[in-house]
């Protein structure tokens, strides 16, 4: 009975920090992105599996300050929140579906760390722009592995899901049923 409960508490949550997930992008940061936005090129740094010092000059000077001003909070506020959402939700559903392997929660945590590591460092090269229009290599360097490590630890995330989901089907499909 207290194992049943327990799951279901999980599952309840996972269903919950999914909800969140989406009321999260679709009503916050589709709004608070908007002031950097723009119709060509890309709209975050971090949205790439890597970047190298051209891109992110690109990427910095498409925008004016006030976008650029707009961005740094956008990193420093609404992407931290973002990654904490998405991390209690992979949690979440890993919990759910391999009970007994929460080792495997320490990826998303990984994957989350990455984000806000990178997110730190890109705010250290949109300082140093805004102050001296430069972009110092070793920033963008340690940011772009950073965000490829960040990558990699969310796509194990996701295949840590996927073999939980593919593992409870199996078991849901042999369970011997009552006659």
């Amino acid at each position: 009975m207290i194992k049943y409960l327990n799951n279901n508490k999980t599952f309840s949550f996972a269903l919950v920090s999914t909800l969140i997930f989406i009321l999260y992008i679709n009503l916050i940061l589709s709004r608070v992105s908007g002031c950097f936005t723009i119709d060509v090129g890309s709209n975050s740094l971090g949205l790439s599996f890597y970047y190298t010092k051209d891109i992110v000059k690109n990427f910095f000077d498409l925008r004016n300050q006030d976008q650029l001003l707009c961005y740094n909070d956008f990193l420093k506020i609404w992407d931290v929140i973002f990654a904490i959402v998405y991390t209690c939700m992979y949690s979440s559903w890993i919990a759910f579906f391999l009970k007994n392997k929460r080792i495997f929660l320490i990826i998303p945590i990984l994957a989350m760390i990455c984000d806000c590591s990178e997110n730190y460092l890109e705010i250290l090269m949109l300082e140093t722009y805004l102050q001296a229009n430069l972009i110092p290599d070793t920033f963008v360097s340690i940011g772009s592995g950073i965000n490829s490590f960040k990558w990699i630890f969310s796509t194990f995330t996701y295949f840590i899901i996927l073999f939980g989901i593919i593992i409870t089907l199996i078991k849901f499909i042999k369970k011997p049923r009552p006659n």
